[in-house]
């Protein structure tokens, strides 16, 4: 999801760290927050003090922020120009976020086609850094941040919603991302960053006969916090689980994003590091962050970042906790490329606020995931990797898996085996797999040597190759919709 954001804002840092501990690592970037402290310190600060704010009181800041971002999108953005005129609307007629349904959707391919004519024309060239996603959804996009700004103003909300579990810049944290360390041939796959603090971990040698010296140097490293994508961890947890391996004394949280939290890498973590899980939620394009609180799994959508809908499959904002549609957001903070009403194909469901730990910000119960994370049923309905229970004893003699889908209601399971895996195994884990998908899936099991990673250094449990899309405008392949999709 917001890897690329958190990888590269993660550079910035430590680029402040190697000025000061008289190093030029790769990770030094993560303190690189100097040239733009400003930006972080007074929007931190702002966080501390709305984060007490009252509904009212958030809603009128977001309307304020709305405001003059329609204004400065009209006045200089081509892009949008153009859109309020053939809309015949002006800024004035959107007052509230809820009036934000009478300009269209930005889609991905919106984003592609026409980036130039989204660029500000009142900021001068060398403001804009150009960003690319991972492409996960299918579809790679480019957009801008601005230079040396948007990046110090992430790191604020990330530092926020980590305070919520203790964290601090001072904090020792093994750090298991997208990354590549070192070498087989050296044996070593980590290396030490931010004057020492982080330890930045190889995602890319992780394997049977490596996790017990991963293990023993995070021992050794005694962190506080353990960071990661949670296909990584989950890696090392696994391990840890299956070999007897004690929790880490220190490790007070793990701290997990860029990808989906499922229920099953939840409970495994837990038990694995014997400590809480917090998750959050956000996109490399900035337009949205959510994040779990001290009393909840919840996600707290931060309304100071940007507004939120969730849009179902007739266009529509959906109603009501429970209800479930596409993550369609503005951010309220990026003037160098607004992105107004940008469609994340991503799924999620409302919650039921507000949360017992006093914020009033508006709550998603939970993440689904993105659009391709689905498997199609033979009904042409959408089945979520959420639903499904995967870490169940049939997995045991099971090294690593992957759902493909290429057919409606055929999904082949790639399962690399470990020496011990049986035909009983084989039969078990193919009535376990078919329970969880339901009588409209059809699985095949197809052993292969090995998974690889993607690109960004992330382990992906769902490929989806159907051109799947929620809405019905799009004409989706999806025919016959759940209640829950037609929420």
């Amino acid at each position: 999801m917001e890897e690329e954001r958190v990888k590269k804002g993660t550079k910035i840092m430590v680029r402040l760290g190697e000025r000061i501990c008289g190093r030029e690592s790769f990770t030094a970037k993560a303190l690189g927050l100097l040239p733009a402290y400003n930006t972080y310190r007074k929007t931190y600060a702002l966080l501390q003090e709305s984060q007490g704010w009252s509904r009212e009181e958030l809603a009128a800041h977001q309307a304020k922020a709305l405001s003059r971002l329609l204004d400065h999108a009209y006045e200089n953005v081509p892009y949008y120009r153009r859109v309020f005129q053939e809309q015949s609307l002006v800024p004035e007629d959107i007052q509230t976020p809820e009036d934000l349904v009478l300009l269209p959707f930005l889609t991905r391919a919106d984003l592609q086609t026409n980036l130039p004519d989204l660029k500000a024309q009142n900021y001068p060239e060398s403001a804009f850094e150009y960003v690319t996603t991972g492409g996960s959804t299918g579809i790679p996009v480019g957009f801008y941040y601005e230079r040396g700004v948007s990046r110090a103003r992430e790191w604020a909300f990330m530092k926020t919603q980590w305070d919520r579990v203790g964290y601090r810049f001072t904090d020792r944290c093994a750090v298991l991302r997208g990354y590549i360390v070192g070498s087989a041939k050296e044996g070593v796959y980590w290396k030490k960053t931010l004057c020492g603090r982080w330890l930045l971990m190889s995602s890319h040698h992780m394997a049977e006969e490596t996790l017990p010296a991963y293990i023993d140097r995070i021992k050794r490293f005694k962190p506080r916090f353990i960071q990661g994508y949670p296909s990584t961890a989950v890696i090392l947890a696994r391990y840890m689980r299956e070999h007897g391996i004690e929790p880490f004394p220190t490790v007070k949280a793990v701290l997990c994003g860029s990808e989906n939290l499922y229920p099953w890498q939840r409970d495994l973590l837990t038990e694995a590091f014997g400590c809480r899980v917090f998750s959050w939620y956000g996109n490399s394009e900035q337009t949205v962050l959510a994040g779990e609180c001290e009393e909840s799994c919840h996600y707290h959508i931060f309304p100071e970042y940007g507004i939120v809908e969730l849009i179902g499959r007739d266009g529509q904002p959906v109603q009501g906790p429970g209800a479930m549609g596409e993550v369609v957001a503005t951010n309220l903070t990026n003037f160098v490329c607004p992105l107004i009403r940008y469609r994340t194909m991503d799924l999620a469901t409302a919650g039921r606020g507000p949360c017992t730990c006093g914020r009033s910000y508006p709550i998603l119960e939970r993440v689904e995931g993105r659009v391709q994370d689905f498997i199609v049923t033979g009904k042409g309905e959408l089945l979520s990797g959420i639903a499904m229970n995967i870490d169940t004893d049939a997995f045991d003699n099971v090294k690593q898996f992957q759902f493909y889908q290429e057919k409606v209601g055929e999904v082949i399971l790639n399962v690399v085996r470990k020496p011990a895996f049986s035909k009983q195994d084989a039969e078990y884990l193919y009535r376990e797999v078919s329970r969880s998908c339901g009588d409209d899936v059809l699985i095949t099991i197809r052993y292969v040597d090995n998974i690889p990673l993607t690109a960004r250094g992330k382990y992906r449990y769902f490929v989806q190759d159907l051109p799947i899309h929620f809405s019905e405008r799009e004409g989706g392949i999806v025919e016959h919709a759940s209640p829950d999709l037609l929420a």
